[in-house]
């Protein structure tokens, strides 16, 4: 588990209650201590004779399998996994070299049914699944600490916080594809799923008494069918291209960084380690035109600069030579609303839509104690604010807003404790000052309230629905 989650979608670090202290100050009856293997630390398995005495043993074990992967980000391109990590009450804790085994079938068939224990899943779901190892059931620590609202929610805190042991992370970024890998690694690899099992069941029994072991469920099954976003044009987050000025420059950028990525994914090395964003964006700034003026670029420095001058100087006497209407523009027309900044210019009632909805939601993540990006991501609200269903009559709109939610993979709790506080934006977002018309609204169960404001029936009001 060498990374956390760094999504927009986590929870901020909102000041602790009484009753949940932090890492940073654990409870006079709770004293930290490092957390170490019990049983000690178990050999690598990377032989099909090792890997199926293990397989029987965990069969034959009992409860849940705590499960946890390590990756080389920050080294490789690929996201594979380096080393899995299993515990199982009975079995023990296996590590596992993936890159020795063609498959990992016999895992996969040990493990059965049983429930999966993860940590961030959605980091380590997809480098499983490469390896063919796909969860029946699945329990989530990490997002059970937001559903809980607690303010810090990394593995080493809640260990710290709910079972008083010292979780060490000084091998979090190191290079997972090192072989043979040192045993000081191994062994913080195994602490993350030494206590996996113990940190589930307390978590579960707090969502329990916060009435939020349902949310947990919903949430959880939803993570099975996780798979990572497909950016489009992903060399639009080439850090500083804010600072590109021209649809030229624009041009190069995507050049070079396509050049970049192509080399990167055929030496499964990570981008940034053959030339920098910086790099990338003072090229297609300066446009260097001979292998001298481009190694002389800032950034361009290093053995990946020299090894692939070619390629970068190719890249750019393509963008040079490339036809003005083959250059990208500025701004990308996505399937999503535009940026929040521009909504009052663009649909001003759509901006009081949000507003409103960002307020209510808000209100509602305070009462529940839950995340706001938990309760509703931040996608989902603009979508259903900028493009909201067309009728305006109460009930069917509750019911619309219901359908469009849950069409944007909004889970049932979420859609139970939103939809009628989005119905309500919607409808006074469009309601203007002095009484003209007041349409009846939704309240939290469905039901209108409120009369019209004495315009007669059929009249038309002059409010747009608002939508685009």
């Amino acid at each position: 588990m060498a990374d956390e989650p760094t999504t927009e979608d986590q929870p901020t670090e909102d000041q602790p209650t009484e009753d949940q202290p932090t890492a940073d100050e654990p409870t006079a009856d709770k004293p930290v201590e490092l957390l170490t293997l019990a049983g000690g630390l178990p050999p690598v398995i990377d032989t099909a004779e090792a890997l199926a005495d293990y397989c029987a043993a965990l069969a034959a074990g009992t409860g849940p399998v705590a499960i946890d992967a390590e990756r080389a980000s920050g080294y490789r391109y690929s996201n594979r996994a380096y080393l899995i990590q299993v515990k199982r009450t009975g079995a023990g804790i296996a590590l596992i070299d993936p890159i020795a085994f063609d498959d990992l079938a016999p895992l996969a068939e040990a493990i059965g049914d049983a429930e999966w224990i993860l940590h961030a899943a959605t980091q380590d779901l997809p480098c499983l699944a490469e390896v063919g190892l796909h969860p029946v059931a699945l329990f989530d620590t990490e997002l059970a600490g937001r559903l809980l609202n607690y303010p810090r929610v990394g593995l080493a805190t809640l260990v710290e916080t709910l079972l008083g042991r010292h979780l060490r992370k000084e091998h979090s970024a190191v290079d997972w594809s090192t072989r043979p890998l040192p045993e000081p690694w191994l062994e913080y690899a195994a602490l993350d799923v030494e206590v996996l099992v113990e940190l589930r069941d307390i978590l579960a029994g707090q969502l329990e008494e916060a009435g939020k072991a349902d949310w947990a469920r919903q949430e959880f099954e939803h993570l099975r069918g996780f798979e990572p976003a497909v950016r489009v044009d992903a060399w639009r987050r080439t850090s500083g291209l804010h600072k590109v000025r021209g649809r030229r420059t624009l041009g190069a950028v995507r050049a070079l960084w396509e050049a970049r990525d192509a080399i990167a994914r055929e030496r499964d090395v990570t981008p940034g380690r053959l030339i920098p964003d910086t790099a990338i964006v003072a090229a297609a700034t300066a446009m260097p035109t001979t292998r001298g003026a481009l190694l002389g670029t800032s950034g361009f420095h290093g053995r990946g600069a020299a090894r692939h001058a070619r390629e970068w100087l190719a890249a750019l006497h393509e963008a040079a030579e490339l036809p003005e209407d083959e250059l990208p523009t500025r701004a990308t027309q996505g399937d999503g609303p535009p940026a929040p900044r521009a909504w009052a210019d663009k649909d001003p009632v759509a901006a009081r839509r949000l507003e409103l909805a960002r307020a209510a939601v808000a209100a509602l993540a305070e009462e529940h104690s839950v995340p706001l990006e938990n309760l509703l991501t931040p996608d989902t609200l603009r979508r259903v604010m900028w493009s909201p269903p067309a009728t305006r009559e109460p009930v069917e709109l509750l019911e619309a807003v219901i359908d469009q939610l849950r069409g944007l993979g909004a889970r049932s709790w979420q859609v139970g404790l939103t939809a009628s506080a989005l119905s309500r934006a919607i409808l006074e977002a469009e309601d203007t000052p002095g009484g003209t018309r007041r349409r009846r609204q939704p309240s939290s169960d469905g039901v209108a309230e409120g009369e019209p404001d004495g315009v007669p029936e059929g009249e038309p009001d002059g409010v747009s629905d608002g939508s685009s």
